[in-house]
């Protein structure tokens, strides 16, 4: 018998702009996970209502710790942005199991007041150099919806081409909000290969 126990994997849920990980699919999918062996950390990031990505990739780094192959994340709208500019400040051979993107975007449609155009702009406007993110990820995958009022449905192939993401587009599911959205089983079952 082995001496060495198999390394439990980590689950990182990184919720979106005034989102919050205990409300609809991300609470879901915690127990989900958890009831599947997954160590699930699913934290309140900072100052949801005015994120800063000065601010949440740091945080995002010190709750992970080290990065390995048994780490995996599933970020929502500003959370993917948050988890692809942490996984850019590994250092060049770290290479985590995957992520799961839903709702993530590059660009974004539909904000409305000027508090929302100067939160975004940073995370809008900073670039990401993508080939030192897409090595660092054995695997990808990003759901969206067509109706989607802030994701213009182009952010798809921008994550297929820039991540190497498999794409899945739905119909009718909005922005996957956490309290209008009880559960994401697409979601699931490709959590479920790994």
């Amino acid at each position: 018998m082995s001496r060495f126990k198999d390394k439990m994997k980590r689950v990182f849920i990184i919720h979106g702009w005034s989102g919050r990980p205990n409300g609809g699919w991300l609470s879901w999918l915690n127990k989900e996970l958890t009831a599947k062996g997954f160590k699930v950390f699913a934290p309140f990031m900072p100052d949801s209502e005015n994120p800063k990505i000065e601010t949440w990739v740091p945080y995002l780094a010190k709750l992970v710790g080290k990065a390995d192959k048994e780490t995996f994340f599933v970020g929502h709208s500003i959370g993917c942005q948050t988890v692809i500019r942490y996984i850019e400040s590994l250092p060049e051979k770290t290479k985590v199991g995957g992520v799961f993107f839903v709702g993530g975007w590059f660009n974004l449609k539909a904000l409305e007041t000027e508090e929302e155009k100067r939160i975004a702009k940073p995370w809008l406007d900073s670039k990401i150099d993508f080939n030192k993110v897409r090595p660092k990820i054995e695997k990808a995958f990003a759901l969206f919806s067509e109706d989607d009022p802030y994701v213009p449905i182009e952010n798809a192939k921008m994550f297929k081409e820039k991540l190497g993401a498999k794409v899945v587009i739905e119909k009718d599911k909005g922005h996957y909000t956490g309290d209008v959205t009880p559960k994401i089983q697409v979601l699931l079952e490709e959590m479920a290969q790994l």
